[in-house]
Order: structure tokens, then sequence, then C-alpha cells
């Protein structure tokens, strides 16, 4: 087999098997309403299920994140594969809020594992198509969970087991593949030390991180969003009782993520960046217009939109940041970025989902897109003033 031929498949598993982690991570959004109708729990409870997936998720980025710099990209794959796998049998079996937590747990500590590995093992394997495909296949993957689920609650049996049989048959494959893999990383003395929870961020990506982060973390605070409390505003607002609502509504977003990006994956990151927040900060606005409307084309008119900002953010923080990494330094520094990036998807809906209590989902729905459209601002403000800097560099 040539070696092109050898990338090829190789860089076609490992974008599959990504989005396939994110698929499975979105597949409970659309079932949640099935979820609370049979066991009887709050919104509350609904975000504490939501946000023990994005906690675990978290732990493993901090603890396992940089695991396969040290023992090889492959033998940890396998490991975060067969993890979810367990986890797909506890969704399979649940019949308590205990067991869908549980589940999540270990879903959540098995895709941090996965996300970190797979995303370096892309860039070792594709300098010019690594970036790209890690941006594209995590939103693809979050939408091809919530729709393809959806689909199956409304018009197929079983709609609480289907999807997971599903994904864990397409697992189990993926296990069997991966040893077909080349190995991209050599064996390397440290393993154990790099257990210890930290960040590794190199010295020369920190500013760049830092001035990407008020745009990152309002694109995966409205992320977390749409996986927990979304398909319940929409039938708040709207009165709507679909299956496919809950799962429209994170594809809707996640999938004109995917679009902008492949739309934009030659045009720089310090023009990416400001577009990103602008159509961000545009699309929360009409989101909230829709809402107080009770307007349903006018909420996914909104989504669209931010879905375009959703996917320029990702795209321009990604673009600003891997080039900056050394080969070695690539798996730590995706952990940190996606470390960031997922307590920004979790504890703001967590918070959230808390706040419904006191104040009610519409206006808890009000606040949290208020801040973040002035996050967007704000980003968009340090955009110009970064831009005009370099220019000003550049002509002294």
């Amino acid at each position: 087999m040539s070696s092109s031929h050898s990338n090829r498949s190789s860089l076609w598993f490992l974008a599959i098997t990504l989005l396939s982690f994110l698929a499975a991570s979105t597949a409970p959004t659309p079932l949640y309403h099935l979820y609370q109708e049979q066991l009887q729990f709050s919104a509350a409870t609904l975000t504490l299920i939501f946000g023990a997936y994005a906690i675990s998720l978290l732990v493993a980025l901090l603890t396992v994140g940089s695991l396969s710099d040290f023992l090889g990209r492959k033998p940890v794959i396998f490991a975060a594969v067969l993890l979810n796998m367990l986890a797909l049998l506890l969704f399979i079996n649940a019949n308590s809020v205990a067991w869908l937590i549980n589940a999540r747990l270990l879903q959540g500590f098995a895709t941090g594992m996965a996300t970190a590995v797979l995303s370096a093992a892309l860039l070792d394997t594709d300098r010019q198509q690594g970036p790209l495909v890690n941006s594209v296949a995590p939103l693809l993957g979050m939408a091809a969970g919530a729709m393809g689920c959806g689909l199956l609650a409304e018009f197929a049996p079983f709609p609480l087991q289907l999807t997971y049989w599903v994904l864990f048959t397409l697992f189990a494959l993926q296990a069997l593949y991966v040893w077909r893999l080349p190995e991209s990383v050599s064996l390397q003395s440290g393993a154990w030390a790099s257990l210890r929870p930290t960040l590794h961020v190199p010295t020369q990506a920190r500013r760049a991180l830092w001035l990407v982060m008020p745009l990152n973390v309002a694109v995966w605070a409205l992320g977390g969003f749409y996986a927990s409390l979304a398909p319940s505003l929409v039938r708040t607002a709207t009165g709507s009782t679909s299956n496919l609502i809950g799962g429209a509504t994170v594809a809707a977003l996640t999938v004109t993520g995917a679009l902008m990006i492949y739309t934009l994956r030659n045009r720089p990151a310090n023009k990416v960046l400001p577009l990103g927040a602008s159509l961000l900060a545009v699309g929360v606005m009409l989101i909230l217009t829709g809402v107080h409307s009770a307007s349903l084309w006018l909420f996914f008119a909104g989504t669209l939109v931010a879905g375009c900002g959703f996917g320029a953010g990702f795209l321009g923080a990604l673009r600003s940041l891997v080039p900056l990494a050394l080969p070695h330094e690539r798996a730590g520094l995706m952990s940190a970025f996606y470390v960031l990036s997922y307590l920004a998807f979790c504890l703001p809906a967590l918070l959230a989902g808390n706040l419904t209590r006191i104040f009610g989902l519409l206006a808890t729905t009000d606040g949290y897109g208020a801040v973040l459209i002035v996050l967007a601002v704000g980003a968009l403000l340090a955009f110009m003033r970064q831009r005009s800097a370099n220019v000003c560099s550049a002509a002294s």
C-alpha cells in the first residue's frame, strides 16, 4: 500500500472515529424529554446529567489528555473506544437518573480521552487537512448524533435503546480496525508523570490562546446551552412536542458551523475570527427575538446565523493555535484547548439549569444570551485592535 493511500485511509478512519464519539455525545439530547416523562425529573436535574458528561470529559483531558504523546496513539484510541462501548451498554439499560448520570460520566471520560488523542493523530497524519477535519468532524458528529437519534426516536421502535445499539456496533468495528493504523508516536518514558492534572500550553501559544478565549467561551457556551436546554426552550416558547425538535436545534447549529468551516477553510485566522464574533452576536439576538415572538422560523434563522459564527469562531481559534505547537506538544495543546472549551460548554449551562428554578427558562435564556453577546462584541473589538496593531507595526 502506498504511503499516500495509507495516509488517506488513516485520515478517513480517524475522522469517522472522532465524528462517532461526538455523535454518541449528543445522541441523548433528543431523548431527554422522554427520560423526563419516564423518570420524572426537572430541568435542573437534566443539566446535572448533561454536566456529568462535561465534567468527566474535563477530568479525562486534564489527566489522560497527553498520554498518547508517551504511549502511542493506537492503544489510547482503543481504550477510549472500549470505554464508550461500556457507556452505551449503560444507556441501553438505564432505568433511573443514577444510571443516566453514570452512563454520561463514563461517556464523558471516554470522549475526553478520544478527543485529545484523535485530534493529535489527525495532525500527525496530515498537517494540511488535519486542522480542517479537527474543526468539521466534531460539529458534524454532534449534528449526526442529535438528528439521527431524533429521527429514530420519532419513527423507529425502541426509542431509548436503538440509537445506542447502532453506535455500539460502529464502535465495535472501530475497535477492530484501530490496530491497522500506522503508529505516529514512539514509546517514551514519562507516562505516569503525564497523568498529573495539568494544562500543557506551549509558551509560544499562550498569547494567542488568551486572545481567542472570549470568543471561544461564547461559542462553546452556546453549544452547551443547545445540547442541554434548547429543546426545552423551543417547547416552552412554541408548544411543539415533536421528538425531532431536540435533534433539529442541535443539528441546525452544528451543521451550519461545519459548512462555515469548510467554506472558510483557506482563510487566515485574522479574517475568520472577526467574522465569527460578528455572526455569533447577530445570531443570538435573532434567537432571543424568535423566543419572545414564539416564532419557530425566526428561532431557527437565528440558530443558522449563530451556527455560522460558531463554525468561524471554532476554526479561527484552532487555526491561531495549531501552527504554534511542536509535534510532541500537539496532544498537550489540543487537550488544554478542549479543557478550556468544555469548561465553557458545561459550567454556564449548569448554572443556567439551576437559575431556571429561580427565574424560569425564558428569563434565564435572556440573561444567558446577553452574556454571549457581550463576549462576542468584546472579542470583536479585541481582534480589531490586534489587526490595527499589526498594521502599525508592519508600516513602521
